[in-house]
């Protein structure tokens, strides 16, 4: 009898889904539509109930219903989830309120700068880096402080994967590559609570268990069975993090490998074989045991070329709403013809503040340079490059601690403009490759689903399966040019953060 994993992955604007056999080949994939909620300017959240765990069920039955697969077949499930994002949930495992996502949500910046206070000098040791809008420990503060209500009725503090994996088996874990986000509420040594560390933000007991993300948390159970359309007794996966699976999905298995993830935000994981300490970035352990790695992420990146696409080509959308070629197709084809440089206009992306490498939530987008001879197709030029900017101060940051660069995987739904990628890889001097296979975080989830299932015996004969597709390599002219004016880039952000402060207040 042939068998199966399935991978599942619930990110910011969808979910998806595939069914893979035992040799990594996808059968069937699919996926869901969701809405971000942005309720104010520093508030963004999601219904992990109607959203998330619905995703979950309605891609899975889909799964089966697309492949004809027997749901007998189907040996391990592995899913991931948006990271560093926080639902709080009763004993039932029902979430008591919307889930405040990672990063990019700042409502708890009167909790950080009291924590900063607090621990003063010691903040960066306790949390492991400066205290940030990405860290979760903040967000139950803010609970504690603005839904007493919630906070007295919690059961347990999860994030998305721990709700998921919670919904389907019954069990209350997060693995160890998510629980660094949650410091200093764990004693990532011996892998447990930290009863000192929680004593600000809540009980020990509402943490959930330590595991690694590849081992098995427990088992399919008949609700989640009638609800997924998977059998009982179907092994689930601790699961992870969307970021880190997308790395595994594109083969980033070993030190000096990167990941850019190009979607709604951009990420970043880069593997090193040693811990590294820089207060820019975030370090850590990995997904692959005995294996470091350097996270960072920004806060715009499809969101910033989807509102360009809104506020300035509105024909375009409409033409795509008619049956035409779609808007980014469209708003790509004059930008090549377009210089280096946006015939002297340049943009700052913190449209939506920042995490790394500024880590700076009041930041706000900038455009410098304006003349009359600019149109809109070198505002979306320029914001291209922006965030390419941005990208290449992430590359440094990793080269300046030791580690060497030594190929760059692109993934995620920007990968899909070509124009984009070869701008990165202007920017950054580096080749740029995308992968053969490009489902993302759901494919990752399922090749972790196979080693579990026993389909390949360790993680070198895994990426045996992972195949580049294309690589863009950088062109010298363009190159030049940038690397000419990084510096620039970097000084519009320190001459303008007291103005960009103040006028973040006033929205």
């Amino acid at each position: 009898m042939n068998r199966y994993v399935m991978g599942i992955d619930v990110g910011t604007n969808e979910t998806k889904g595939v069914l893979v056999d035992e040799q990594c080949r996808i059968m069937a994939m699919t996926a869901a539509a969701h809405e971000m909620e942005n309720p104010s300017p520093q508030m963004f959240e999601q219904d992990a109930e109607e959203v998330w765990w619905k995703d979950v069920c309605n891609v899975s039955q889909l799964l089966l219903q697309e492949s004809k697969v027997d749901k007998n077949q189907i040996e391990a499930l592995g899913v991931s989830a948006l990271g560093c994002d926080c639902v709080p949930v009763d004993e039932n495992g029902n979430a008591l309120c919307k889930a405040i996502l990672y990063g990019i949500d700042s409502r708890a910046y009167e909790e950080i700068e009291w924590l900063n206070q607090y621990y003063g000098d010691e903040a960066s040791k306790v949390f492991g880096h400066p205290i940030c809008s990405s860290d979760i420990a903040p967000k139950i503060l803010w609970i504690k402080n603005h839904r007493p209500d919630v906070y007295k009725k919690t059961y347990k503090f999860l994030t998305a994967s721990s709700f998921l994996t919670a919904k389907l088996t019954g069990r209350y874990c997060i693995d160890k590559y998510l629980a660094e986000d949650f410091l200093p509420l764990y004693d990532l040594e011996n892998n447990k609570a930290d009863e000192k560390g929680c004593r600000l933000f809540c009980r020990p007991d509402q943490m959930a268990e330590i595991l690694m993300a590849t081992d098995v948390a427990g088992e399919i159970t008949e609700t989640a069975a009638r609800l997924t359309g998977l059998a009982i007794g179907t092994k689930v996966l601790t699961g992870t993090g969307d970021s880190g699976t997308e790395a595994i999905s594109t083969g980033v298995f070993m030190p000096g490998d990167m990941m850019i993830q190009l979607g709604s935000t951009c990420y970043f994981v880069c593997l090193a074989d040693k811990r590294i300490n820089d207060a820019r970035i975030w370090p850590g352990t990995f997904i692959i045991p005995d294996t470091y790695a350097v996270c960072a992420g920004t806060n715009t990146a499809g969101t910033l070329t989807k509102w360009l696409k809104d506020s300035f080509y509105q024909e375009e959308v409409e033409c795509e709403n008619t049956g035409g070629i779609p808007a980014f197709q469209a708003m790509a084809q004059g930008i090549d013809k377009i210089p280096a440089g946006s015939e002297g206009l340049m943009m700052l992306p913190y449209f939506a503040g920042e995490r790394t490498p500024v880590n700076d939530p009041f930041a706000r987008g900038l455009y410098i340079g304006f003349h009359l001879n600019h149109r809109r197709e070198h505002m979306y030029k320029a914001a291209l490059e922006g965030i390419a900017y941005s990208i290449d101060q992430h590359v440094c940051i990793m080269e300046e601690n030791g580690i060497e660069v030594t190929k760059i995987m692109a993934v995620g739904g920007g990968t899909k403009n070509e124009s984009w990628l070869q701008i990165i890889a202007d920017v950054t001097g580096k080749p740029v490759n995308t992968s053969k296979i490009s489902v993302g975080a759901a494919y990752g989830d399922a090749l972790m689903a196979s080693l579990k299932a026993g389909f390949y015996k360790d993680w070198e004969a895994l990426a045996r399966v992972i195949e580049p597709k294309k690589t863009y390599v950088p062109n010298a002219e363009a190159a030049r040019y940038y690397e000419g004016h990084k510096e620039l880039f970097q000084k519009l952000y320190e001459s303008n953060k007291t103005f960009m402060h103040t006028l973040s207040q006033e929205s």
